[in-house]
């Protein structure tokens, strides 16, 4: 019969894992108590959080992931407009009309340099339908500032990561 291997973590790397937790605790905190004393929802914020980490391997990529994240947001307020414009035709059958036309897009882009995150995407689709903004162009930049925020407070505990957690 073999060992079974050692299921105790070596001393360093428990020492980086707290390191690591740690950082990311108080930069995630950090982060939230920033967000509701600018009037953000914290939920935003880490909605740009989450899109940062979507590709963590370096500083351009979580760049790349934001601006899709942003600019599945905007691609919201199309599809929000689709639907407004075609419930009075199409019923129910405007909402999944709308879904088609942003899913195309979306999963199109797939294989295009800087815009091919389809998860950043879908995290910003999500964000604005999931806000329910009253007005959509306010509502946007109030969703873009927040999610700024968390993506910011992910480049912030990635960076930091790196340096302390070594």
């Amino acid at each position: 019969m073999e060992p079974r291997p050692s299921t105790t973590p070596h001393p360093a790397a428990t020492g980086h894992f707290v390191a690591f937790t740690a950082i990311a605790a108080v930069v995630a905190a950090a982060a939230a108590y920033a967000s509701t004393a600018m009037g953000l929802q914290a939920w935003v914020m880490f909605a740009g959080w989450v899109t940062w980490f979507t590709r963590p391997t370096s500083a351009r990529l979580g760049v790349e992931a934001v601006i899709c994240m942003w600019l599945g947001m905007v691609l919201a307020v199309v599809g929000h407009t689709i639907v407004e414009l075609t419930a009075p035709v199409a019923g129910a059958a405007a909402l999944p009309l709308a879904v088609l036309v942003l899913a195309s897009v979306v999963v199109g882009l797939r294989t295009t340099p800087v815009l091919n995150n389809m998860l950043a995407w879908f995290v910003g689709l999500v964000t604005f339908f999931a806000a329910e903004p009253e007005h959509a162009l306010p509502g946007l930049l109030t969703l873009i500032a927040g999610s700024a925020l968390g993506a910011f407070a992910g480049f912030a505990c990635q960076r930091l990561q790196h340096r302390f957690a070594r």
